[in-house]
């Protein structure tokens, strides 16, 4: 084996020598993707002896080379315009990070995590994006009409949203049954003889947050209770948000037994502000969350939520990226993964 630090980096030239090949048949093993068990004996043969040669040589491929023979940067991004402190504090982004990760260790993409902060940070991240620094973009808790998935779009750089994309956006997502799982937990409010069951709902301007409000609305309609605006409050999917939400709530209706709340951590939020105040979960006010986060079952008492599958949401997200970049494919496609109510002991008493 040569020594590194007196010799000049080996090339690909020597490589193909190493393994008895042709320049262009290492170049091919080399920048080959798919997995052992799809090529044939001898084209697997012939893999491990390019391989074995780089490894004795210490070969290196030149990336900036193979990025610029394949059109492909071998990265995508993974946008997420959320502030810093609920970015690394929610336990729902690692959860989907995971997902994504998962799928990306069967190729050879690397992550790229983006996080603009304000509008002017959106203008400059589209224009990175565009630039051909990445091979698509994923794209997670959109606010409003965010124009980045349109603009992405109309680029002809290939983006899937996690969750109902802007109205009039065409790109592919992926989300789960927000309004099917509202409507469960509302549903099983009802069905516990709770009457003035209020919400404490997420931001107005995201989708999952007006899909889980407008299926709170409907199970109290079916149940035939009316869903007084007095007993809905946003919350901002914080802890904080859930505790200032279930104080305004208690205030303006000190009379409501049950509440659906839009995400678990502001769920912990309204527990905590319940137990402060007196008030007996589930005796007094049942309590309903939204995700099954990991802590719902450790909180007093334990969460009742409905679970979404956020690790497969990121695995859905991503593979319906890599199939749009694979193929050039600019079809918008979508995916709709199912919830569940898991009952625990805040709404079973």
């Amino acid at each position: 084996m040569r020594s590194i630090l007196s010799s000049p980096a080996p090339t690909l030239k020597e490589v193909a020598r190493e393994a008895g090949v042709s320049r262009a048949t290492a170049s091919r093993v080399l920048s080959e993707t798919r997995p052992a068990g799809d090529l044939t004996r001898r084209a697997a043969e012939t893999r491990r002896a390019v391989e074995r040669a780089a490894r004795s040589l210490g070969y290196v491929p030149n990336r900036t080379a193979r990025s610029l023979r394949t059109g492909r940067t071998h990265s995508i991004a993974l946008v997420i315009p959320e502030p810093a402190i609920r970015l690394f504090g929610d336990p729902l982004f690692p959860r989907v990070v995971r997902g994504i990760t998962e799928v990306l260790g069967a190729s050879d993409l690397q992550l790229v995590l983006l996080a603009p902060q304000s509008r002017a940070d959106e203008d400059r991240l589209e224009h990175y994006l565009t630039a051909g620094h990445v091979d698509g973009a994923l794209l997670l808790s959109l606010h409003g009409d965010d124009p980045l998935p349109g603009r992405l779009a109309a680029h002809g750089l290939p983006a899937v949203v996690g969750g109902r994309p802007p109205a009039g956006s065409r790109v592919s997502y992926a989300d789960v049954d927000n309004f099917g799982g509202a409507v469960a937990a509302a549903q099983h409010l009802c069905e516990r003889g709770r009457r003035r069951i209020a919400t404490i709902s997420g931001p107005p301007d995201m989708p999952a947050a007006q899909d889980r409000l407008e299926g709170y609305r409907q199970a109290l309609r079916a149940a035939g209770l009316r869903a007084s605006p007095s007993l809905v409050e946003s919350g901002d999917f914080s802890r904080d948000g859930g505790e200032r939400a279930m104080r305004t709530l208690l205030t303006r209706e000190p009379r409501l037994d049950g509440v659906f709340v839009a995400s678990d951590l502001m769920a912990a939020g309204a527990l905590q502000v319940l137990t402060e105040t007196g008030r007996a979960v589930p005796a007094e006010v049942a309590v309903v969350g939204f995700d099954d986060s990991p802590f719902a079952a450790s909180t007093i008492p334990p969460l009742s939520s409905v679970m979404q599958p956020i690790e497969e949401l990121g695995r859905e997200m991503t593979r319906l990226l890599l199939a749009a970049i694979d193929s050039r494919d600019r079809v918008p496609r979508r995916v709709i993964l199912a919830t569940d109510l898991v009952v625990r002991a805040s709404s079973a008493g």
